[in-house]
């Protein structure tokens, strides 16, 4: 062990245990059970990422190719990482991982547990650059990636040792803001590496090879996996068992790794909905009970929550102190309407569920509340928000994201909804299926014993309202665009983005094209984008025969037609806009003709759900089958990458080829290796 000096410093035991080891808080006996080691990769673009999950520690380490190379280590505890920024090198080198991770048993100098993995890697470049360290908040980390900034008060200066286990290195540390357990990065040279404090520098072999520590102090959480998390009846898919696996917690579901290792309201309740059948029961229950934790006191749901440093970075900003309370967001419109049919699915239609559902219910949420009591308030907000379109139909009556945003329902990049005040998604699907299904509670009685009297009485209004909005919001979204025009909008765009226009226009023959717009703008005026948001309604609604032929056509026909492409269904078609919005909607946007592989499981899910239906005609069941079998092959054909978060396109040769998103510069962002809702297909399965 080698103590280093100042109040920062660690001590580093690269194997085995270490004195002070016995200070890391206990596990409990279930957590012990649940908890085997896990420790996977998934290479990716330019990014390996290399997962590791043992006992406290859980740790990602992802090392980026090209010629911005990093480094970086995200941790699920307290949604904190760190990472290395180097300068712009020549010519594009890559990354081989020697050594994956492994965990390192770590204290700082005031006896403080952090942490860490350890792991070596090389690189094909004659020397890198430090251009900027970030240790802190994921947040902190994704800021800095997109923008290039961060908060002064994080940035720490490195410090060169000479001896740094062996060898001469560099060392980044600090305490947290508040004074609490912080984080460490530190490199150190091997084989002839040179480590000095502005570069790293190949040895004789001209090939870089460092060690590499990275730790955080921040509060572990405890592992949700193997029989603890899922039964029997999951698929046997290694990646996304892993995937899942490294994402589930007690406390909560982490939406994905490495840029939101941490609670969403929308991607648990999603991911709850679409994994029930195989997750077992306690780990359905946890999730829910993480949503009901985070709800605001007048019923909303949690988009997100600022926890860690990033807590402390909000709190002082907002004139509390430097503490790490944690602060939760409730910007989103969407997920404050998914909790109740969620809760429908496992607590009323689920015979698991069903079966546990009053034990659930009854059990203490704290502050003298029970987890039925949370669930009322929830229920009884819905109610009221979405009373005065009930009274008085008509499109400012409707779900309007949140005012001074661009943002409000999963399409959150600020042009995913094409600008638009009212999202086809909130208002046509989720209000109506949540209004049911508190009708549906209301009706079965189970929360005669929870909530106020106001809130009991207002379940009560929530099916009146629920065949209003039903009835009258979806018309409001209906577009038809004329056979003509559509045909020459998609040859043109056809042209614009180089893919063919021959399969979707046979697709669209001599008919018009019908779709729901993706969105309203501030006048009520739809915005006609093709999307896949349709498979929110088949999933969660019941509708028409009519109205299920036209939303599968809109979705199934050939890009940019349709949503259609041999590597997936893409999840918006801009191609019925004026230019200016084609080019927000392109294959580098977050959300443009790219493809989602949650999106396509929950169409894969819909369609199941209605072909279970026994009153479609058989047409439109034919269509249904149609749909599913072209829908899968397309699933199939995305291979491993359909648990990553998203993926880009390229055609060529006749054909289209999957790319990784956040491969190219021009891209907006970069893809998650693991992403929560991209576990889901563990729970389908193709038509046989």
């Amino acid at each position: 062990m080698v103590r280093l000096p100042s109040a920062l410093a660690l001590v580093v035991a690269l194997a085995g245990g270490v004195a002070g080891s016995a200070q890391r808080m206990p596990v409990d006996s279930r957590a012990a059970r649940d908890a085997a080691p896990l420790a996977f990769r998934i290479d990716e673009g330019r990014n390996i990422n290399a997962f590791v999950r043992e006992g406290q520690t859980a740790a990602h380490l992802l090392l980026r190719s090209g010629d911005v190379p990093r480094i970086l280590s995200a941790f699920p505890a307290g949604n904190s990482a760190v990472g290395m920024w180097f300068d712009t090198i020549d010519r594009p080198a890559t990354w081989t991982l020697d050594t994956p991770p492994t965990p390192s048993s770590m204290i700082d100098a005031k006896g403080r547990p952090l942490h860490a993995v350890q792991a070596t890697a090389s690189i094909d470049a004659p020397v890198l650059r430090f251009r900027q360290a970030v240790l802190s908040s994921i947040r902190v980390l994704r800021d800095y990636e997109a923008l290039g900034t961060a908060p002064a008060e994080v940035l720490t200066q490195g410090r060169y040792n000479p001896d740094l286990r062996g060898g001469p290195g560099m060392i980044w540390a600090r305490d947290r803001l508040d004074g609490a357990a912080g984080y460490i990065l530190s490199v150190r040279g091997l084989d002839g590496t040179i480590v000095d404090k502005e570069s790293i520098r190949a040895g004789k072999g001209g090939r870089i090879r460092i060690a590499i520590v990275a730790g955080s102090g921040e509060m572990p959480l405890t592992p949700l996996g193997g029989d603890a998390l899922l039964t029997a009846a999951a698929r046997t898919d290694p990646r996304a068992r892993n995937a899942l696996s490294y994402l589930s917690y007690r406390e909560k579901f982490l939406a994905g790794s490495w840029r939101f290792d941490t609670y969403f309201g929308r991607d648990t309740l999603m991911s709850l909905r679409l994994l029930m059948p195989v997750l077992q029961p306690a780990a359905v229950e946890d999730g829910i009970g993480a949503v009901l934790a985070r709800l605001a006191a007048n019923g909303e749901v949690a988009h997100e929550e600022d926890i860690g440093e990033f807590a402390v970075l909000r709190n002082a900003k907002e004139g509390r102190g430097r503490i790490a309370t944690p602060v939760y967001d409730y910007a989103m419109v969407d997920d404050d309407f998914m909790l109740a049919p969620v809760a429908r699915a496992w607590l009323l239609e689920a015979p698991r569920g069903r079966a546990r559902a009053a034990a659930f219910l009854a059990m203490p949420a704290g502050n003298g509340l029970r987890q039925g009591d949370l669930i009322a308030r929830n229920f009884a907000w819905v109610v009221d928000r979405t009373a005065a379109f009930a009274k008085q139909p008509g499109y400012k009556a409707l779900v309007a994201i949140k005012a001074g945003r661009l943002t409000g329902q999963w399409r959150d990049s600020e042009e995913g909804l094409g600008r638009g005040r009212y999202a086809y998604d909130v208002n046509a699907v989720w209000v109506p299926a949540a209004l049911a299904a508190i009708e549906r509670f209301a009706a079965s009685g189970l929360l005669d014993r929870y909530g106020t009297s106001e809130e009991r009485a207002a379940l009560r209004k929530a099916g009146a309202q629920a065949q209003t909005w039903q009835r009258a919001a979806p018309p409001l979204f209906a577009m038809t665009v004329p056979n003509a025009q559509a045909s020459a909008d998609i040859a043109a765009y056809a042209r614009k983005v180089g893919v063919p226009s021959a399969p979707a226009l046979g697709a669209l023959g001599a008919a018009p094209l019908a779709f729901n717009a993706l969105s309203l703008d501030d006048a009520g005026k739809p915005v006609p984008v093709v999307h896949s948001d349709d498979g929110f309604a088949l999933l969660f609604g019941t509708p028409s025969a009519g109205d299920l032929d036209r939303s599968v056509d809109a979705m199934m026909r050939p890009f940019p037609a349709g949503l259609m492409t041999d590597i997936g269904l893409l999840v918006a078609n801009p191609a019925f806009t004026p230019a200016d919005v084609q080019a927000r909607f392109g294959a580098t946007a977050y959300h443009g003709t790219v493809v989602w592989s949650w999106q396509q499981a929950i169409l894969a899910a819909g369609l199941d759900r209605q072909l279970a239906r026994g009153d479609l005609p058989p047409a439109t069941r034919r269509r249904l089958v149609s749909a599913r079998a072209r829908l899968w092959r397309a699933i199939d054909a995305a291979g491993e990458v359909r648990t990553s978060e998203l993926w880009s396109w390229a055609y060529a040769n006749g054909r289209y080829t999957v790319a990784p998103f956040g491969a190219s510069t021009a891209d907006a962002d970069e893809s998650n290796a693991a992403q929560l809702w991209s576990t889901v297909f563990l729970a389908l399965r193709p038509p046989k």
